[in-house]
């Protein structure tokens, strides 16, 4: 479990145009209506796409938990000119020293840089927090998300063939994902 203080260090970062923040229960509906449920937005993601507010309300209680054993764990994304929820990102953390990075955003949100901007703002959390790896599962269709890793400094790792479910295509079975990490040594990125 997280030292308090370390956490909340991580809780709220600020941006010139972006807010990243921790989810809370009432953004229950925000979460929904903006981003989790549009077919579109959920095509190519991991998690299957929320069918009512109960589903953003157990994405909220899995991000609690996750934030209560690192020191960070999944944020929301918010305009900091209007304060609209423009989507989320963060971490998967598998230990201590190893995390996933995920991030999706509301079609409206899409072509103005936010993804890129989140994927650079995770990096350095992750480099604060004091990971050793880094890395980003990317679907092999998906290339407006691999040209975002690519320009936030991630290296191509190679192609995985049928290792992930995608539960949103198809028959949600798995499918081809490209492998993208960093590795961070001291303060530098190798």
């Amino acid at each position: 479990m997280q030292n308090n203080t370390e956490t909340r260090r991580f809780e709220r970062i600020e941006t010139q145009r972006l807010i990243f923040r921790r989810p809370h229960r009432e953004d229950a509906e925000a979460i929904f209506t903006r981003y989790a449920s549009d077919p579109e937005v959920t095509r190519f993601l991991g998690w299957p796409r929320h069918k009512n507010i109960d589903d953003s309300l157990a994405f909220i209680e899995m991000s609690d938990k996750d934030w209560c054993r690192f020191p960070a764990g999944p944020y929301l994304v918010e305009s900091r000119k209007t304060g609209e929820l423009l989507g989320s990102s963060g971490f998967a953390f598998e230990t201590a020293l190893r995390a996933s990075l995920g991030y999706v955003f509301a079609c409206d949100a899409w072509g103005k840089g936010y993804a890129t901007e989140a994927a650079l703002v995770m990096k350095e959390i992750g480099r604060m927090t004091g990971l050793i790896r880094l890395y980003a599962l990317c679907h092999v269709e998906n290339l407006r998300s691999a040209r975002v890793l690519e320009k936030s400094g991630f290296l191509l790792e190679g192609t995985l063939r049928k290792h992930y479910d995608f539960p949103n295509i198809g028959d949600g079975g798995p499918g081809d994902v490209c492998v993208y990490g960093m590795v961070f040594s001291g303060r530098e990125v190798d």
